[in-house]
């Protein structure tokens, strides 16, 4: 792995090149995931034969796409194109903007990376865990470097997040500045104590934005996102007041929120345990950049040491905030964790807001821990997470600030897409400049104008399934949902091949349908319509050469209609013929 600071690299280097003109060529903005949808971030700028990369990150599954671990952005434009790429910037280290990383680098010529410390060191931790390391050249930047890449000359400018070193960027291109903001909010008093860059951004605003593409996730939420620093004393109230053990749950990326437990279990005089990978793994990257700082030496301690200290004096920070079943959160909630216990007196902080489609499993977990007799604080309860993304009157004035004459709301669903649209519309951008993409979609730009291109790349989902990428389609999520709504049902019919007859009574197996011991009048039905379906099908005939695929598709056809007509279900049908 090359992971190299670039500051005076990249200065001399942009000092001595110029950005190419070419009045016949535009510059093409085309999102490849982020918009109309939470998650997957990664956008394309283009222009002639150079091609940038902003983020590549995955999204998670909702309820419809059963056993899918993880989605991804489709990159077949990006493969194709790949020796036109000059590299990729990524704008912070949470994994719906780095987390596709592993999956997509390889197919697309590994080239490299550009971004903060800690991302970098994020990214340098996630490839190493597919043992891709050293693959990639990683270069760290700080936020006042000047990155010039083919016709691209990119700034950055700090932004206030939930995670450190978050950055947007100011790109000049030949059809003019644009101004990149996702997943950021106004924090004028950040637990790091560095608040966005106001003066970079009044800066750009002068030198005229062609196009502003920013966040959206708050969109449709009035007035001003609360400061981070805010919930620090809540949580100083909830150590103080807690008579038994604090067990919190926050996102593992979730930096200054873990600094504020760090700093009020010091003056709580508690001790803190780590435990879940990705918690412990973050906090150490965190610790050893500097990006988290222990009040007092020994504050981090073992299981082990816990038992040994009052519960008064103890808080266990874990990972599960929103529910996965295999986080450290959900095992406790099922009594299934090695080391850790619920017990009367226990107090159980949810800090985090659930991510659309996780809901239920939520509600799940915390109903348990309440029956194991916790005291369970969540958002609703008290007001104990803040949202690292902008409201209503920060959006506004990042647009006032920018003053840019074409706008693209990114980062949302579509109705926040539209709500973000809306305000901008309110802050003076005429209705014709504003651009709601769809993921695929290519906004040109040039000296002419703006216009969304009638052409469109390949995109849609591609599911991360266990070990395999993309080999799980809509036709595999169909099955699957079937089979989770109504079960399966197996035929398993053994035929003569020279009479084209039954040898005996098919077999069933029945999986997520019927109890099979309680349903034997319909099973005895059912195996009556096989030997009809099988032997109606030849005409009493001797077959000269066995159609087994048409007996399989009449089988499933008529047995799967019988079966709704009893039954008032569908399961899944699947005849299986042995020849003899």
């Amino acid at each position: 792995m090359m992971f190299r600071r670039t500051g005076a690299q990249v200065r001399e280097r942009t000092q001595t090149q110029n950005l190419r003109t070419d009045s016949k060529t535009t510059l093409k903005v085309i999102p490849l995931g982020g918009i109309e949808e939470v998650g997957e971030n990664m956008t394309i700028f283009e222009y002639g034969d150079d091609i940038l990369v902003v983020d590549m990150g995955l999204g998670f599954p909702d309820e419809t796409m059963p056993g899918i671990d993880y989605i991804i952005p489709n990159t077949k434009y990006l493969e194709e194109n790949k020796k036109r790429i000059r590299g990729v910037i990524i704008t912070h280290g949470h994994l719906d903007h780095i987390g596709a990383i592993p999956y997509i680098m390889p197919k697309i010529g590994d080239p490299p990376i550009y971004t903060m410390k800690l991302s970098g060191e994020f990214i340098k931790k996630r490839l190493e865990e597919f043992h891709l390391l050293g693959r990639s050249q990683i270069h760290e930047l700080n936020k006042d470097d000047v990155l010039t890449l083919g016709n691209f000359r990119i700034r950055f400018f700090r932004l206030n997040h939930s995670i450190p070193d978050g950055v947007g960027l100011a790109i000049n291109t030949p059809a003019g500045l644009f101004v990149y903001a996702t997943d950021w909010k106004f924090d004028h008093t950040p637990v790091d104590g560095r608040p966005t860059e106001f003066d970079k951004l009044a800066k750009f605003g002068g030198e005229g934005v062609a196009l502003l593409m920013s966040d959206s996730t708050n969109a449709e939420k009035p007035g001003y996102s609360l400061s981070e620093k805010t919930l620090g004393e809540t949580i100083d109230r909830i150590l103080f007041e807690a008579k038994g053990r604090v067990i919190f749950s926050t996102f593992s990326t979730s930096v200054s929120r873990v600094q504020q437990v760090l700093n009020s279990a010091h003056k709580s005089n508690r001790k803190v345990v780590i435990t879940g990978r990705s918690l412990v793994n973050n906090v150490e990257i965190c610790l050893s950049a500097g990006y988290l700082n222990l009040p007092a030496k020994g504050m981090i301690i073992k299981t082990e040491q816990a038992r040994k200290l009052p519960d008064s004096q103890v808080v266990y920070l874990v990972t599960g905030s929103q529910g996965e079943e295999a986080a450290q959160l959900a095992r406790i909630a099922r009594s299934e964790h090695k080391t850790i216990e619920i017990k009367k007196g226990d107090t159980v902080v949810v800090s985090a807001s659930p991510i659309p489609g996780n809901e239920r499993s939520i509600s799940a977990v915390l109903s348990n821990l309440a029956r194991l007799g916790a005291k369970v604080l969540y958002q609703k309860i008290l007001d104990i997470h803040t949202s690292g993304h902008a409201y209503q009157e920060d959006l506004k004035l990042m647009i006032s600030l920018t003053k840019p004459k074409y706008f693209m709301p990114i980062h949302g669903e579509h109705h926040m897409l539209v709500a973000h649209a809306d305000l901008a519309r309110n802050v003076g951008i005429p209705d014709e400049n504003i651009y709601i993409l769809e993921s695929g979609q290519m906004l040109e730009l040039s000296a002419s104008g703006a216009k969304v291109a009638e052409a469109k790349i390949p995109t849609g989902y591609v599911f991360v399934d266990g070990l395999g990428v993309g080999d799980v389609g809509e036709v595999v999520l169909r099955d699957r949902q079937v089979m989770s709504k109504d079960g399966m049902f197996v035929v398993i019919m053994t035929i003569d091949r020279k009479s084209g007859k039954l040898t005996g009574q098919p077999d069933i197996i029945s999986r997520g349908f019927i109890y099979m011991k309680g349903s034997e009048d319909l099973l005895k039905e059912v195996k009556h319509e096989v030997r009809k379906v099988v032997e109606t099908k030849n005409g009493g005939r001797v077959p000269k050469e066995p159609n087994w695929a048409y007996i399989r598709s009449e089988v499933r056809d008529q047995i799967g209609e019988f079966l709704y007509q009893r039954t008032e279900r569908r399961p899944m049908i699947l005849p299986v013929v042995i020849e003899v």
